[in-house]
């Protein structure tokens, strides 16, 4: 069975699934989700540590822009849904937030190690995996001293019930790229691999026992990095994706996968589950047109037009001056047809298929069908 068969067939089993479940009270294994990562899964945590997003951000789904690098909801959206969860609060909101049924400690621009330089000189968040286990560890903390629980606070023992999900690794990838090149990440990627191995340990040991773990996307299909580097041919295949890129990102995957099952291993009563995220967004991009998109590796929202509309001067929302100039980068109007929305993050589209798929359990080590463990409820 080809793949793009066999996604059309799980995108049809997980929308009707939800439908024909919803008729009945929703159950769920889980009760709440602890989120760790970047950008592709930060649900408005750096803006609310930093404020400063503007739209077109936003546009699809909440109509503002609501500190997600998207032009709507993510994968971490979309799977709180279909759990029954109310999208996730972030951590550094201290506004708003409900935390009964999980907290999300991604941010923008986080990378799985520590950071050699700061927000400002490097681009990277001070936000890196290690500060999020701390905040989680405190969350853990303070919600255990509370003598009752607050309107907005969940029960003591939600830790041992809830799914942890992952979704990091790609600022470690990218921001060193331009600098050192593949060959110079590629050392460094076994610590990343470690970094994270070494957080579900300890979430273990707070009472955490399910773990999701997503691998890195195919970067040599982002339309900001197929623009910025020089490239030839030999180096583009046939889907005009750079091969190198995609063929690092492979080894790092491959790498993260089985120390996960050494992990799970070791963990005898948890469970630790991969999941190929990767093979999903690769097929998107590849053929888009099979799965209701029309774009692989061009933006929805940038400058430049093009194959790729994407121009590094001036990214998604922006506005500047070149030679007396004023170009902006502007999106599409019509964003639900592609895979990239801004040339680095997915389209709510491409997060949804991606959700169905991981929902499914047919792209998890070992396979993890999520209705077998929770009511799912319709994702539309």
């Amino acid at each position: 069975m080809s793949s793009r068969v066999f996604i059309n067939i799980l995108v049809i089993f997980t929308v009707v699934l939800p439908c024909l479940v919803s008729l009945s009270h929703s159950k769920c294994d889980f009760k709440a989700i602890f989120n760790f990562g970047d950008s592709n899964s930060d649900t408005g945590g750096f803006f609310a540590a930093f404020p400063a997003e503007s739209g077109p951000f936003g546009m699809t789904y909440f109509n503002k822009p609501t500190g997600r690098a998207s032009d709507g909801r993510l994968i971490i959206d979309f799977l709180a849904q279909a759990l029954g969860f109310p999208f996730l609060s972030p951590y550094l909101q201290s506004i708003g937030s409900d935390y009964r049924h999980g907290a999300n400690f991604a941010t923008l621009a986080s990378t799985a190690l520590l950071p050699h330089n700061c927000l400002f000189a490097g681009g990277i968040s001070p936000f890196s995996l290690a500060i999020q286990l701390n905040q989680m560890k405190q969350f853990a903390t303070k919600v255990k001293e509370a003598d009752k629980i607050g309107s907005k606070l969940p029960s003591p023992d939600i830790f041992g019930k809830s799914l942890y999900t992952f979704y990091i690794g790609q600022n470690d990838f990218t921001s060193n790229l331009s600098a050192i090149d593949i060959g110079g990440v590629e050392e460094f990627l076994p610590q990343v691999v470690s970094q994270i191995a070494g957080t579900i340990k300890e979430l273990y040991d707070l009472g955490g026992r399910a773990f999701m773990v997503l691998n890195l996307a195919p970067i040599g299909c982002y339309p900001s990095l197929l623009v910025q580097r020089p490239h030839n041919s030999s180096d583009l295949d046939e889907f005009g994706c750079m091969v190198s890129y995609d063929n690092a990102v492979v080894d790092y995957n491959n790498m993260l996968k089985e120390t996960l099952t050494q992990t799970r291993k070791s963990l005898s009563d948890a469970s630790v589950i991969y999941v190929d995220s990767y093979s999903v967004l690769l097929e998107l991009f590849q053929h888009p047109t099979s799965h209701g998109l029309q774009y692989g590796t061009k933006s929805c929202c940038g400058y430049g037009g093009g194959a790729y509309n994407f121009d590094k001067r001036v990214y998604c929302g922006n506005t500047i001056k070149i030679n007396g100039t004023t170009i902006s980068a502007t999106a599409c109007n019509d964003p639900y047809n592609y895979v990239s929305w801004d040339g680095i993050h997915a389209t709510e589209a491409a997060n949804k298929l991606t959700t169905l798929a991981i929902l499914n359990g047919s792209y998890s080590d070992p396979p993890f069908p999520f209705h077998e463990h929770c009511d799912l409820q319709p994702i539309g």
